[in-house]
């Protein structure tokens, strides 16, 4: 089955009703991303200190000078050999318009709780050159509420997108937003998790216009039925409900 066949003079006449509503949408979307922007801010009196490829990295020093920083929350926790397909398939995105973000004033960092040595293998093996540090040694991932202590999983004190939560696993993924005013003080003025990440998966805008859509039909009904990590596409393997990507044969019983 595939849609009705009709003239050139009836697709202009239904792409053009679609278009008004296109621009309605464009609309709604620039009032509520100036929504965001205005959002109160809070201040970030607490000292984060991250481990680096060369060292200790404060929360200050990632902004690398400048006054807005953009962080992504990478599930990855420490012992964790395989990705959050969700989180790689994000940080895919990036590489191609750090220039751009840098000369706008943004500097682009990611967060992992694993341990540096853990990340840097990961990001040799990916090719990523985003500043990517580990917050081991901070609290800083559960302040920010993407990772929990397993006593907080059984009392049910885990919150998740702003919400109380029971996450299947220590570590989970997000974004955060930090501003950096001339004095040094630093400003969390924003964060998104789950399905609040799509503005940043620039595949999707692709996918979205094409005949087969998303064509998210597996058992996730999300990206997690097609989308692996860019060195694994034909590779097999499977991806649990969490995103957590298995290789073929990792025999962690998670798949046959």
């Amino acid at each position: 089955m595939h849609n009705p066949i009709v003239s050139r003079a009836e697709w202009l006449q239904a792409r053009t009703a679609l278009l008004a509503q296109e621009k309605a949408f464009t609309r709604a979307k620039d009032a509520l991303t100036a929504q965001q922007r205005a959002l109160p801010w809070v201040e970030i009196t607490k000292p984060y200190v991250f481990d680096g490829p060369t060292g200790k990295v404060t929360l200050s020093e990632l902004f690398d000078g400048r006054s807005q920083l953009f962080l992504k929350h990478y599930m990855m926790g420490p012992g964790q050999t395989e990705h959050c397909v969700g989180c790689a398939f994000e940080v895919d995105h990036v590489e191609g318009i750090l220039t751009h973000l840098r000369n706008h004033d943004v500097t682009y960092a990611a967060v992992a709780r694993a341990t540096i040595q853990e990340i840097e293998t990961m990001r040799a093996r990916m090719g990523w050159k985003f500043p990517w540090v580990s917050s081991f040694d901070s609290d800083f991932n559960y302040d920010f509420d993407v990772s929990y202590t397993p006593e907080q999983i059984a009392a049910g004190q885990a919150v998740y997108n702003f919400h109380p939560s029971q996450p299947p696993m220590l570590d989970l993924s997000g974004d955060s937003v930090f501003f950096k005013d001339e004095d040094g003080r630093i400003f969390h003025t924003y964060s998104t998790f789950g399905r609040g990440a799509e503005p940043f998966l620039a595949t999707y805008g692709f996918l979205d216009v094409t005949p087969k859509g998303r064509d998210e039909t597996g058992p996730h009904h999300s990206l997690g039925d097609w989308v692996r990590p860019h060195d694994m596409y034909g590779q097999g393997g499977t991806v649990e409900a969490n995103g957590r990507y298995h290789p073929p044969a990792c025999g962690c019983g998670a798949h046959p």
